[in-house]
């Protein structure tokens, strides 16, 4: 094991520093993380108690080089646990897209990447866990011996059943560069047919694939970004700083374009632009990006716009001195079944003005499902990832274009992320994602209540 904090002293003072923190909330009072900064994109209701103090459990505890594992305490952003795993020629199975998602959050909130239709969701490379409980004590969880029903909920709860405070997760070997193929499809149908292709051979016209996403820009104009791990020598780009990633796969189609990234530059290669969302803060103006400090193209400082944005209500201002009503945000992450991801994005480019999207497939490495979010193993699935606004319309409910949007998926076999605003009424909501094994858990892991409920935060921002 190679230590990288120095010895398990400073977690267990980590661990110490949370649990006063539990113990300071007052008996009765809903317990939540103290934390500056977020991912997520839905409301929450105002509080005026301390919440839990994980100032101590941000960093990397160790790696295991031979083992090609790591154990992380659970608020380690991703950013901090790849600048250690490369060092040693390693990353995570799944690196999400963008720097300050944390490890624990990716599980217990079900982060995606470009790896992903090999290796499964992060939760699904986690060995064991440790999470403090509704009951104020940290317990100890694996897939067989130890607490397996709060280890195979934890994914898709949110913090409603615990927080993950350490993590052992497997690691895998990596080069030093990403050699890029961008493929241009005319229609959505072709790009799925492809992606049908791609996910059991792991190779595209002859060529091995190690990472596979995707960018739609209309129906007539879309690509399949093929990654592929090498250690070959020569140029890299650089997407950092006046050059646009998203931008670069763009052609004609006439053949497919490469690139080489470093892997470092590859795993954030949408970070810089948020992917393509720094246009809405005028990042991407040349003039404005040629003064744009560096240091601040990244997805934490625009998260930071947009919390400003929603504290004193900019943009709805901006519009309503133009005679607007406020515009509805539409920032969602769904999955639909291979089989009916050309439908949903042909309506989904019909209803919605909203463009790119992004695609990610994806299949379980489990072969049984995980209870709260019950995609099944063994079929491939397609994240439709879009995050803009759209013209609030006239006399319609608040959300009007998200539920449509719930509706579409649900009709076509899918699930919905639940990062962002979800609309679904209790019963349906319980449905779609595992009530009745939900309630169980809730009652032994939290039977006081301290965190909230799964419908409660994600649905009613409590």
């Amino acid at each position: 094991m190679t230590t990288v904090l120095g010895s398990d002293a400073r977690h267990e003072a980590g661990i110490d520093r949370l649990l006063e923190s539990y113990r300071a909330i007052p008996a009765g009072e809903r317990v939540r993380l103290a934390k500056r900064t977020s991912n997520l994109f839905r409301a929450r209701t105002a509080s005026t108690s301390p919440g839990l103090d994980t100032s101590g459990l941000t960093g990397v505890v160790g790696v295991d080089v031979e083992a090609r594992t790591a154990d992380v305490q659970g608020m380690c952003t991703y950013e901090d646990l790849v600048d250690v795993t490369l060092a040693h020629g390693l990353t995570p199975l799944v690196v999400p897209q963008l720097r300050t998602i944390t490890l624990g959050g990716a599980v217990t909130g079900l982060g995606i990447e470009s790896a992903s239709w090999r290796n499964g969701l992060p939760h699904e490379s986690v060995l064991e866990m440790d999470v403090l409980t509704g009951t104020g004590e940290v317990v100890t969880t694996d897939a067989t011996t130890r607490h397996p029903d709060l280890f195979r909920a934890f994914p898709n709860s949110y913090g409603t059943l615990g927080y993950a405070t350490r993590l052992r997760i497997e690691l895998e070997p990596v080069g030093g560069t990403v050699s890029l193929r961008h493929v241009r499809f005319h229609d959505v149908e072709a790009l799925v047919e492809a992606i049908g292709d791609v996910v059991p051979s792991g190779s595209y016209a002859g060529e091995p694939v190690d990472y596979v996403d995707g960018v739609v820009f209309s129906a007539a104009e879309s690509y399949l970004v093929l990654g592929r791990r090498t250690d070959e020598p020569g140029p890299t780009s650089d997407y950092t700083g006046q050059r646009i990633f998203y931008r670069s796969v763009q052609h004609d189609g006439s053949a497919p374009r490469r690139d080489v990234l470093s892997t470092h530059d590859y795993l954030w290669r949408w970070d810089t632009d948020w992917f393509w969302c720094s246009r809405a803060f005028g990042a991407q103006h040349p003039g404005v990006r040629r003064v744009w400090p560096r240091r601040w193209l990244r997805s934490s400082v625009y998260w930071r716009l947009v919390a400003l944005d929603r504290r004193f209500q900019v943009a709805d201002r901006l519009e309503a001195r133009h005679g607007r009503p406020p515009r509805e945000r539409v920032v969602q992450d769904v999955e639909l079944p291979l089989a009916t991801t050309a439908a949903f994005l042909r309506w989904f480019l019909r209803e919605v003005p909203i463009e790119p999207i992004w695609l990610c497939p994806l299949r379980l490495r489990s072969d049984e499902p995980w209870p709260l979010y019950p995609l099944r193993p063994g079929e491939t699935y397609v994240n439709v990832g879009f995050w803009s606004t759209v013209p609030t319309e006239a006399g319609a409910a608040p959300g009007a274009t998200n539920r449509r949007i719930e509706h579409e998926v649900s009709a076509l076999g899918g699930h919905k992320s639940l990062y962002s605003e979800s609309f679904y009424d209790r019963e349906e909501f319980d449905r779609l994602y595992g009530g009745p094994a939900y309630a169980g858990l809730k009652r032994r892991w939290d039977p006081g209540g301290r965190f909230p409920g799964l419908h409660d935060k994600a649905v009613r921002g409590a």
